[in-house]
């Protein structure tokens, strides 16, 4: 049965209460890459699809994590207000909570944010992550740094900052399409990040993606073998792996 929305936005704005979702085997043989990010760039650049974010532009907040799941997406944009109004007022217009009550065990929270303020503090975090999202990426900046490390839970955004985005930013939209860094990412479309950078591979794509993915996992394994081996750079040069 579908989840009921909270209410903290308008029912139109929640494009959609259940993601298209993969088959298992896909995503699983996306987990079972060597090289994550770099062996799906490779891929994406060879079937002429945009979706590869450098870890200079979205680095991890938790170095040394991978994840690979189904982006839910939240769209925050900036807004007008009088912030000492608003804050004596208590008029907060996050809404990021509708994207945790929608989340299954193994989503990514993908979020388009607002730059120069919080799009989500460590206590939204900590209900995203209990809610089963295995991570988050934003577009923009989150707060509470230390919480985000003791908790151990993977985040790739654009850094921190203390001023809470309560005042500042207002939630539009969950489960539309939003903008990453310039790429076009859909609710359902595969979100995978590690320490070299994100790729999102849309979901219509994915089973090409994996294919071209595997067979440059594969080249690349068995160069790497042979390196080990001590083959010499003549004999490298000169074998075809691909």
């Amino acid at each position: 049965m579908p989840k009921s929305p909270i209410g903290k936005l308008p029912r139109d704005a929640i494009r959609m209460l259940e993601l298209p979702r993969l088959a298992p085997e896909i995503v699983e043989g996306f987990r079972a890459l060597v090289d994550l990010t770099g062996t799906i760039s490779d891929a994406l650049d060879e079937l002429g699809i945009v979706g590869v974010i450098p870890c200079y532009v979205l680095p991890p907040v938790n170095p040394g994590k991978r994840i690979v799941g189904p982006a839910l997406t939240v769209r925050n944009i900036a807004r007008e207000t009088q912030i000492h109004k608003a804050a004596i007022e208590g008029r907060n217009t996050q809404g990021e909570t509708e994207a945790h009550n929608l989340a299954e065990p193994g989503d990514v929270l993908v979020m388009e944010g607002v730059i120069g303020c919080s799009n989500m503090g460590g206590q939204s975090a900590t209900i995203a992550m209990r809610q089963g999202f295995i991570g988050a990426v934003v577009d923009g900046m989150v707060r509470d740094p230390q919480q985000y490390r003791d908790m151990g839970w993977p985040v790739w955004c654009r850094g921190f900052t203390p001023i809470t985005g309560k005042w500042r930013m207002q939630t539009v939209e969950v489960n539309g399409t939003v903008q990453i860094a310039g790429v076009a990412v859909r609710p359902g479309d595969l979100a995978c990040a590690d320490d070299a950078g994100v790729c999102f591979v849309p979901r219509e794509q994915a089973a090409a993606v994996l294919e071209a993915c595997r067979k440059i996992d594969d080249a690349d394994t068995r160069r790497k073998a042979d390196i080990d081996r001590g083959i010499s750079v003549a004999e490298l040069v000169q074998r075809k792996y691909k």
